[in-house]
């Protein structure tokens, strides 16, 4: 495979997986806190909340690299502050290309796991309550068990997205060799390149394969959870 794709593209492959799995892992907890916050709570400017989190779905791709450069790069109001006082930087590396990432699968994962929290029936922690469970220990032992199926799915999700993802990488973080050249922009650099169009099939192939498979592992996932739980497959 490395002889055949090159190295360029076996280490776009391994960066992919990397930035994808870094991000879904850093917006996790916060997915679960505004999904439950959604799906719990009536508070004034829900419905916009609602709108922004879900945004990255319907803007152009490179609006949200673009926004994530005016905000989080070198000379953002944000990321300057973060390079300056916590020595964090953002633009043209790879944690860059996976605040990308996360961004464009946000709106995904939080969608499967507020509705994995609406399906809860809430008599089940009030019961838990009556009982002397405080909230904390309700939420830890009776709603985030339920919900696991639906946190593993949006997980999942967000994954095969963030390994696709193209126009936030390439407009934030440019399309660095070695630092955040992933496989989309792998396969954009192979299709730009005279007498590299085979390189770009088998990427291509091996893109498919990669969300096929993480789709097909977030229902396994899914039917598990539920069986261990008790739930019907």
């Amino acid at each position: 495979m490395t002889e055949w794709l090159g190295s360029y593209a076996t280490e776009a492959i391994w960066l992919s997986l990397k930035v994808a799995s870094v991000a879904v892992l850093a917006s996790l907890p916060v997915g679960i806190a505004v999904a439950w916050l959604l799906a719990r709570h009536r508070f004034v400017g829900k419905a916009l909340l609602d709108s922004v989190i879900h945004l990255p779905l319907v803007l152009p791709p490179v609006v949200i690299g673009y926004l994530l450069l005016v905000v989080m790069g070198q000379q953002g109001w944000l990321g300057r502050w973060l390079d300056e006082q916590l020595g964090l930087s953002f633009s043209f590396n790879w944690q860059g290309a996976s605040l990308a990432a996360a961004v464009v699968g946000f709106p995904l994962m939080v969608r499967a796991i507020r509705l994995a929290f609406e399906s809860v029936d809430p008599k089940l922690e009030a019961a838990a309550r009556t009982l002397g469970a405080n909230r904390w220990r309700v939420f830890a032992t009776i709603t985030l068990p339920l919900t696991l199926p639906g946190i593993l799915t949006g997980a999942v999700l967000a994954f095969a997205r963030s390994l696709g993802e193209f126009g936030a990488t390439i407009t934030f973080v440019s399309n660095i060799p070695g630092e955040t050249r992933t496989l989309p922009l792998a396969m954009y650099s192979f299709i730009e390149t005279p007498g590299a169009e085979a390189q770009a099939a088998w990427l291509c192939a091996i893109a498919i394969v990669i969300a096929l498979a993480s789709l097909l592992a977030s229902e396994w996932l899914t039917r598990y959870t539920r069986a261990r739980l008790g739930g019907q497959c």
